[in-house]
């Protein structure tokens, strides 16, 4: 392989500064303020008095489980609609519904959930008014666990139908001619396989529940989790910078542990040589029944979030149904949800551009230079995988309070990029690592350095991979809430923040409406990007 170049080495100095001065500092700043005492001394003390709080103990408990039960529902019907998908003859137009359907609440703030919840469940909600009755209490434990369930969906079934793909369906089929009953063969061929994508589906789901603020945040009511204590010591009347910072580093271990059962699940990973395209035997009852239930999973999650379309368009719902584009004009009228929402474009715009760029390089650098230390680049990818966004952003206001940074669309920035570094890094490392080893040398026969064969060669056959690592980006930066909530100031407020503060003074048509606003706005970005990527496909045939 070529010799790294002085421009390599550049690149890497210039990656390993920014997570040095971004990730590594904040985390350590956190660390150390944990045992700062208000007298400025040192010690356990924090801890001592964070564990002794009933309240605190309680909320984790609170959060273990609604998250424990949250990840036991969302793998089984992750498990469900992928199984669904990939090995029964379902009709394919709800194959196609099931895949671009269960993408829908990505692209929409956790925080509009619980408000959609309330919508939908609560005492003139969409479904109470259908049914003539409240179907349950949705505020606390039944609310989080609708809203959860929700927002781990999407990621569940996206990493179980992804293994899908490595499953060869031919084993399914000996199976049944070998004898073996349905449930045997079920085990043994479709199951047994996955186990390590089920577990990692569960414990995904689990540390997205568990650190998640925006839910909580709207339809908690009084009950506490570990997100909301966090948020009451920080922005609360008087805030506790010490006891933020001990149960920001109490927040971690659900994370650790689970990054560390995800690589002790890899080895139950099936890997076979080749694979054979295989046309599944019908069954009149399997795809029945795996169609009905697929449909109706979709439906009841799109469900929730009818409410959201409906709402912006009423005059007062439930109230006065009648046809309005008051709510609509309202927010372009209005300088301030305006300007909220230029903000939330600015933040995502830069956040996809800039975090592309840092992603694409590290990957570049990790999959195809022989630059020394370049590991370094996966713990990073480890480390942020690990950190839940309001800790990262609670460290970054803890480390840079009394910095130029404060307050600017540059921290958000930065945050964003680092909260999200691992998935784009690993989707850019893949597609690095499988092309062809030799361009570079090729190019260097020609006279051409190395960042001209990236420019000319390499990025030209990765474009595909950069636009899906921008829309990913995009789309987060959007709807994030997690991760900014300490972050943003009167000048710097981005969507999800507002919507945290409107639903203080109960506004929720503007919530909706913004809502609607980000939806749309991710949805356009989605479908560029997409047809982007199609055209690039044809153009390489």
């Amino acid at each position: 392989m070529h010799n790294a170049k002085p421009e390599m080495r550049t690149i890497f100095i210039i990656i390993l500064i920014l997570f040095f001065a971004f990730l590594i500092a904040p985390l350590l700043a956190l660390f150390f303020r944990s045992f700062v005492t208000d007298d400025g001394g040192a010690g356990f003390s924090n801890y001592m008095e964070a564990l002794s709080n009933n309240a605190l103990i309680s909320a984790i408990g609170n959060s273990i489980k609604v998250s424990g039960a949250t990840a036991i529902i969302t793998t089984t019907l992750a498990f469900t609609l992928a199984y669904a998908v990939n090995c029964t003859r379902i009709y394919q137009p709800l194959k196609s519904a099931v895949k671009v359907g269960i993408l829908i609440p990505m692209l929409i703030p956790t925080i509009t959930y619980g408000f959609a919840i309330m919508y939908t469940f609560g005492n003139q909600g969409l479904l109470t008014k259908l049914f003539g009755r409240n179907l349950f209490e949705i505020y606390g434990f039944n609310g989080l666990l609708i809203g959860y369930v929700i927002y781990t969906l999407p990621a569940a079934f996206l990493l179980i139908h992804n293994s899908f793909k490595y499953i060869d369906k031919k084993f399914i089929i000996v199976s049944k001619l070998m004898g073996d009953r349905t449930l045997r063969s079920f085990l043994n061929t479709v199951v047994r396989p996955l186990l390590g994508a089920l577990g990692g589906a569960f414990v995904l789901s689990f540390i997205l529940s568990f650190t998640d603020f925006g839910i909580p945040a709207s339809v908690g009511g009084t009950y506490d989790v570990v997100a909301t204590q966090l948020y009451q010591a920080m922005l609360g009347s008087i805030p506790d910078f010490s006891q933020g910072a001990v149960i920001a580093v109490l927040m971690l271990f659900p994370a650790v542990a689970g990054v560390i059962l995800l690589n002790y699940l890899e080895r139950f990973n099936f890997h076979y040589d080749k694979f054979s395209e295989t046309e599944l035997t019908p069954s009149k009852f399997r795809d029945s029944f795996f169609g009905v239930t697929a449909a109706i999973v979709l439906l009841a999650m799109l469900s929730v979030f009818a409410v959201m379309f409906i709402t912006p368009f009423v005059t007062a719902f439930p109230y006065d149904l009648s046809f309005t584009w008051q709510h609509i004009t309202g927010i372009f009228q209005s300088n301030d949800l305006v300007s909220v929402y230029r903000n939330s474009l600015i933040v995502a715009v830069l956040t996809a551009v800039l975090g592309t760029v840092i992603t694409y390089g590290a990957a570049l650098l990790n999959a195809r230079t022989p630059i020394k230390g370049k590991q370094a680049v996966d713990i990073f990818s480890m480390i942020t995988n690990t950190v839940p966004g309001m800790v990262l952003g609670l460290s970054y206001l803890l480390l840079f309070n009394n910095s130029s940074l404060k307050g600017t669309f540059l921290i958000i920035v930065l945050c964003n990029i680092m909260h999200y570094f691992t998935t784009p890094y690993l989707m850019a490392k893949n597609a690095l690592t499988k092309m062809n080893p030799g361009w570079e040398t090729s190019g260097e026969l020609l006279g051409d350095n190395w960042i001209k064969t990236v420019y000319r060669v390499i990025l030209p056959n990765s474009v595909s991979t950069v636009l899906e690592m921008f829309s990913y980006y995009f789309v987060n930066a959007m709807v994030t809430i997690s991760g900014v909530i300490f972050l943003v100031s009167a000048q710097t407020t981005v969507v999800a923040s507002k919507i945290n503060e409107l639903q203080h003074f109960a506004k929720f048509n503007e919530i909706f409406v913004l809502s609607v606003l980000i939806f749309l706005t991710n949805l356009l970005v989605r479908a560029v990007c997409d047809a982007l990527q199609k055209r690039t496909a044809i153009y390489k045939k």
